[in-house]
């Protein structure tokens, strides 16, 4: 009997974000409809409704395929992540219009300066989460639906 291994590992990694983002998308429709934020939002939501779940099944099922070989545990697997999504979706947003990289920082909706030096403990803060997602709840998933 096939069991498809690869399909539960994608079905395990898309569960994070298909929670997640409906939340997130109910704070941002607040944001901007209930408490008329200046920027459009709705332009900066495209990427992550349509690419993070996609991304995190994908990244789940390369665990499951390079497992044996690399013996790399979930949680760090997962911290790698960030550092393939955030370039990815700053070249996508930059081209959305949302994000524009000046000579000190970022700005984001023309609004929010980030400076430069504060981007990496973002991508650390980032690394933090995502490590603490895959190894507790993705890990958990995947255990459940017997691939790990």
């Amino acid at each position: 009997m096939n069991t498809h291994p690869y399909l539960r590992a994608y079905l395990a990694g898309i569960f994070v974000p298909t929670l997640v983002l409906p939340l997130i998308l109910a704070a941002f429709v607040v944001l901007r409809l209930v408490l008329a934020a200046p920027f459009p939002v709705e332009r900066f939501l495209v990427f992550p409704l349509a690419l993070v779940p996609t991304l995190f099944g994908l990244w789940n099922m390369l665990h499951l395929a390079s497992h044996e070989s690399t013996h790399l545990p979930i949680g760090p697997h997962g911290a790698i992540l960030p550092l393939i999504g955030a370039p990815i979706g700053a070249t996508v947003a930059s081209y959305l219009g949302v994000l524009h990289f000046g000579a000190h920082g970022v700005s984001v909706f023309q609004c929010v300066q980030i400076p430069y030096v504060v981007l990496p403990f973002f991508i650390l803060a980032a690394m933090a989460g995502y490590y603490l997602v895959w190894k507790y709840i993705v890990g958990f998933v995947n255990r459940v639906l017997g691939i790990a």
